[in-house]
């Protein structure tokens, strides 16, 4: 990206519009003749491994959803069927009966007799210890550094996974008790993320570091999903989660052998890299210190339309990642190694339209075709509103496999554009305090979670087609009105209270100045 004065192509320094933000501090323009190679580099292998990282976390949150189709005793929770005797949906002719398709396990693993909103309670509880610790994680790790409480989310929450059929065998609270435990451990691990990129990443090349290691989550949905259902079929569903647990333990050998807090740190790292990172970054890397802006970040407009927009985009993306192995079992009848690799399929069109979107939003931002705010708007009324028209679509595509299948995976892999608009949206409107936002807005993002799959599980008791289309078309509503609000109430401009003490007096003796020119 070319360089005007120390700042990016298309701003100035505190130019008025409030949405420029500048990439480069004057004393270092000069730094594209230095900039160390990208290959087998510290930052890179930092991303690196924070992919395989949140791809681990995402096998570890999701493993239930698929496990717990055969982890549930069919014989005991039995699908609607209509007044013919029969399934509402015919189950295919070259399988099996339903119950004997999903529950088929190996000799002595046990099998439990959970209801539907049982079933539902136990896929949010994740949630409920997930959104607690939010905010803490990325207001601490901005003081402590990221490394301890990224590593340590994932190895803790590692270790409690291996509880898990212990767990079960105590009962639903013991179950629901453990989980709401893990995700208390991975809560920390987003927040923390963003706090270590403040100090390793290159203004320059902060969108393709931060997007390479945030694209594990989906890249774990689209891996653990059918990997789960191979390994319940040929190992049972207790292998999974010792699998998952040893898999997330090993990861944190490796992280906190290979990573430091900051690049000053780094034991194996080039001197010119380093220098090059510390540069670049100058003082708006590290610590934000003890205060924050509390009251404004309470009364910002564009930060609640922020969290209540993300708040709707999770409700779908959650009532799908924890239900829809469930749907595909009880109302579309595949198989288990079929529902596996099918629900992980849209994750596949998220991750990498995702991270096509992030290329197009910088470009069109570098070529000045679009305001911040405006490339913002653009790709979150694209990834909200248009999946929820494929997810009405899904509601009523009854008994049709090839169908439903088809609109999922269109909702969801559409729905990957806005990772490019109000998920990304706290660095525009508060670069200083990304980390501290991205704890607030995920806390506030979390509460679908702990919701959608219990709504899900009252509303389907009888595994009707009618019940998952009010589920489908319920997602769908809520979704479209985060777009909604969203567009009418965003920005992309820096607020007034993101701003350094001495950025906010510039910014109002040009405010003056303009006010005495006109």
């Amino acid at each position: 990206m070319a360089l005007q004065n120390g700042y990016s192509i298309n701003s100035s320094a505190l130019d008025g519009s409030g949405e420029k933000t500048p990439l480069l501090k004057e004393d270092v323009v000069d730094v594209d003749d230095s900039v160390p190679p990208q290959c087998c580099s510290a930052r890179y292998n930092l991303a690196i491994l924070m992919f395989f990282g949140f791809a681990v976390v995402y096998g570890l949150r999701v493993n239930l959803s698929v496990a717990m189709v055969v982890m549930v005793n069919g014989t005991n929770v039995q699908p609607f069927v209509n007044n013919s005797g029969g399934h509402e949906c015919p189950v295919p002719s070259h399988g099996f009966d339903n119950v004997s398709q999903t529950g088929d396990q190996p000799d002595g693993v046990p099998q439990y007799s959970w209801d539907s909103p049982t079933q539902g309670l136990l896929l949010g509880a994740f949630f409920f210890g997930y959104l607690v610790t939010q905010i803490p994680g990325g207001y601490l790790s901005g003081h402590f550094g990221g490394t301890i409480f990224l590593g340590g989310g994932v190895l803790g929450t590692a270790a409690l996974t291996l509880l898990t059929p212990l767990a079960a065998k105590l009962g639903p609270y013991w179950l629901f008790s453990l989980r709401a435990l893990e995700g208390f451990g991975e809560g920390v691990t987003f927040p923390a993320m963003m706090a270590m990129w403040a100090c390793w990443s290159p203004p320059l090349e902060r969108s393709r570091l931060i997007t390479l290691s945030g694209a594990g989550a989906n890249f774990g949905a689209f891996v653990a999903l059918p990997l789960t259902g191979f390994i319940c079929h040929s190992l049972g569903w207790p292998a999974v989660f010792y699998m998952c647990g040893g898999a997330g333990c090993i990861w944190a050998v490796f992280w906190f052998f290979l990573v430091s807090d900051q690049p000053g740190t780094h034991p194996r790292i080039s001197e010119r890299e380093r220098d090059y990172i510390i540069k670049s970054i100058g003082k708006e890397g590290g610590a934000h210190g003890w205060s924050v802006p509390v009251l404004p970040m309470m009364l910002s407009v564009p930060l609640w339309a922020t969290i209540v927009s993300q708040m709707c985009a999770n409700w779908s993306y959650y009532t799908l990642l924890t239900s829809l192995p469930t749907y595909m079992d009880t109302v579309l009848h595949f198989d288990l190694r079929q529902n596996a690799f099918l629900s992980a399929l849209p994750y596949l069109g998220a991750w990498g339209l995702s991270l096509i979107s992030g290329v197009v939003a910088d470009s069109l931002l570098e070529k000045e075709l679009m305001s911040v705010t405006a490339v913002r708007k653009l790709f979150t009324l694209t990834g909200l509103l248009l999946p929820a028209v494929f997810l009405v679509a899904v509601g009523y595509s009854g008994c049709s496999g090839v169908l439903a299948v088809t609109f999922l995976t269109l909702s969801t892999t559409i729905g990957g554009t806005s990772a490019a608009g109000v998920f990304i949206n706290q660095i525009d409107i508060a670069p200083r305090y990304a980390g501290v936002l991205l704890g607030i807005t995920n806390t506030f993002g979390t509460i679908p979670g702990v919701l959608a799959p219990i709504v899900t599980g009252y509303l389907t008791q009888d595994q009707t087609l009618a019940g998952w289309r009010s589920v489908f078309c319920l997602s769908a509503g809520i979704s479209a009105g985060g777009a909604l609000i969203f567009t009418l109430f965003g920005s992309g401009k820096v607020q007034k209270w993101a701003l350094a003490e001495e950025d906010q007096i510039q910014t109002e003796a040009h405010a003056e100045r303009d006010l005495l020119i006109t």
